[in-house]
């Protein structure tokens, strides 16, 4: 286990907060569970019917979490004239949101975290990213004074004594597909804010391109260049700078040479992608050729932290992610 991780679960044991898993129709759901209930990561509601339940744990031992059938809940009642209160402008019926809250388990666990029944969420190991992030948008809505919600990924690289100690945040790898200026800067803030809570250093945060500091020039080059002008303009104490290349960025020897001057290159720690294929396709080559263990993609910008899976993700990387999502309720404000 990294540093990264066994530091996020100490800190998450020492203030456990409850965290809801709705997927009960998946074994990996269960199996993390067993996990997180024997460490005390975190308390934790799984929504589900009692057959899903019995079908997906068999042989393990996850009685210690919550269970709880949205039909038979005693909160079901309040939860639909909740939620239509919130959605009839959007032509929302009690019907409605009735059927959304038996059927569609995450509807259920963001009016939890609404209600302030649970900490937080983490779900999509067998839904879209859009199927988890609709309904947190529409229930829990984005953080007072967030313009954007995006996605990050804590990268932890063995044998690495690049970033801080090998470990990086990655953004946006998960949400946002080709960032104007002004998103992009929001991106790198935010960035910076969530790697000081998990993580505990300080951020140096690179604005990724193709180009260092003028070398090409191209629209999507400018693009960047004014997304840093205007993060330094949001956050003026932020090391933060741009535009580099990836090497300029975490080799210090080509950092000196393409950004000579740079408090930031050579040394970075957050990597900001200009477009979510850079991100995406990013963080899956080192997560696979550097055999790095990445956490999310965690959203940072929604009310309440609620955290979407890979659809491809392992029962070990849900436990890493419950700690994760438990540490940013611990630090909601």
């Amino acid at each position: 286990m990294s540093a990264f991780l066994e530091s996020v679960k100490a800190r998450a044991k020492a203030e456990k907060k409850t965290i809801v898993l709705p997927e009960s129709m998946d074994r990996r759901t269960f199996e993390a569970a067993e996990v997180v209930l024997k460490e005390g990561i975190a308390d934790l509601i799984i929504i589900g019917t009692p057959e899903e339940v019995e079908a997906n744990s068999q042989g393990l031992d996850v009685a210690g979490a919550t269970y709880i059938d949205p039909n038979t809940s005693d909160k079901l009642d309040q939860y639909v004239n909740q939620l239509y209160e919130l959605r009839k402008a959007k032509g929302m019926t009690p019907e409605m949101a009735k059927d959304l809250l038996t059927k569609d388990y995450m509807y259920y666990a963001c009016m939890m975290v609404k209600n302030g029944d649970a900490d937080g969420v983490v779900s999509g190991a067998c839904h879209s990213t859009a199927n988890t992030l609709r309904p947190s948008l529409q229930i829990v809505k984005t953080a007072p004074g967030t313009k954007l919600v995006s996605a990050f990924f804590i990268m932890v690289v063995p044998n690495c004594d690049l970033g801080e100690g090998g470990t990086f945040l990655f953004a946006d790898c998960g949400l946002n597909q080709n960032p104007n200026p002004e998103e992009l800067a929001a991106i790198a803030v935010s960035s910076a804010e969530s790697f000081k809570m998990l993580v505990g250093a300080e951020p140096k945060v690179a604005m990724l391109s193709h180009s260092s500091k003028g070398s090409a020039k191209h629209a999507d080059v400018d693009k960047v260049v004014e997304a840093t002008r205007i993060a330094k303009e949001m956050a003026p104490d932020l090391a933060l700078d741009g535009e580099l290349q990836a090497d300029a960025a975490i080799i210090a020897s080509v950092g000196a040479s393409k950004a000579p001057g740079s408090a930031v290159a050579g040394q970075a720690n957050c990597l900001i992608f200009p477009d979510l294929d850079a991100g995406n396709i990013g963080y899956k080559l080192v997560q696979r050729l550097a055999k790095a263990e990445a956490y999310g993609p965690v959203t940072q910008g929604i009310a309440a932290p609620i955290n979407d899976l890979s659809r491809g993700c392992s029962s070990d990387d849900i436990v890493g992610v419950v700690a994760i999502t438990a540490v940013q309720a611990q630090n909601k404000n």
